[in-house]
C-alpha cells in the first residue's frame, strides 16, 4: 500500500508486547474498550464481528456525558498481522452515510484505517495508518490530534495488557 502524505496518516512504534496480544485487544470488546479512546473520554460500548463485511462499532463518550457512535466495517482480517476497516461502509459492505461526527460537524470525514503488526526483538512494530478520500479530511483529523490521540491510546492499550499479565 503506497503512503500519500496528503491523504495518510500513520503512527509507527514499537511497543513491548507481543503481537497476539495487540491483536486481542483490537478485536475483542472487553479489551478495546478501556483503552480506545485518550482519557478522559471512554469507550462505553463496542460490537465486534472479525471477519471482511463484520461490524466494527464502537460509542465513545466525552467527559461532559455527550456519547459519539462510530459504525463501520472491516475489509481485510489477517489473524496477528493485519486489520483493516472502514467508516465509509457499514455491516455488510453497505455504503454509509456521514451522519455521525466525533464531536463536531468539521469531524466528519470518511476514512480507511490499517493496523498493521510485526515481530520486533522488542515487541511488536505497531504500524497504524488512516486514509482519508481527500485533503480537508485528513488535515481535520490530523488537527484533531491523531498523533497524539492515537499514541496515548496505544499507550494504554500497552499499559492494559501488561497490567493484564501480572494479574
Amino acid at each position: 500500500m503506497n503512503f500519500n502524505p496528503q491523504l495518510d496518516l500513520r503512527l509507527v512504534r514499537t511497543v513491548p508486547v507481543s503481537r497476539a496480544d495487540v491483536w486481542r485487544a483490537w478485536t475483542e470488546p472487553e479489551r478495546l474498550k478501556p483503552w480506545f479512546c485518550p482519557r478522559p473520554w471512554t469507550t462505553i460500548d463496542c460490537e465486534i464481528d472479525l471477519q471482511p463485511g463484520g461490524v466494527f462499532r464502537t460509542t465513545m463518550q466525552s467527559p461532559e456525558g455527550q456519547l459519539f457512535p462510530n459504525r463501520g466495517c472491516y475489509l481485510a482480517v489477517e489473524t496477528h498481522q493485519r486489520l483493516v476497516w472502514t467508516n465509509a461502509l457499514s455491516a455488510g459492505f453497505r455504503p454509509s452515510l456521514m451522519t455521525e461526527t466525533c464531536g463536531s460537524d468539521e469531524a466528519g470525514f470518511m476514512f480507511t484505517a490499517i493496523i498493521e503488526l510485526a515481530d520486533d526483538p522488542q515487541g511488536t512494530l505497531y504500524t497504524a495508518t488512516v486514509k482519508h478520500a481527500d485533503v480537508k479530511g485528513c488535515q481535520t483529523h490530523a488537527a484533531m490530534g491523531f498523533e497524539q490521540g492515537w499514541g496515548i491510546a496505544l499507550d494504554q492499550m500497552v499499559a492494559m495488557i501488561q497490567s493484564s499479565a501480572r494479574d
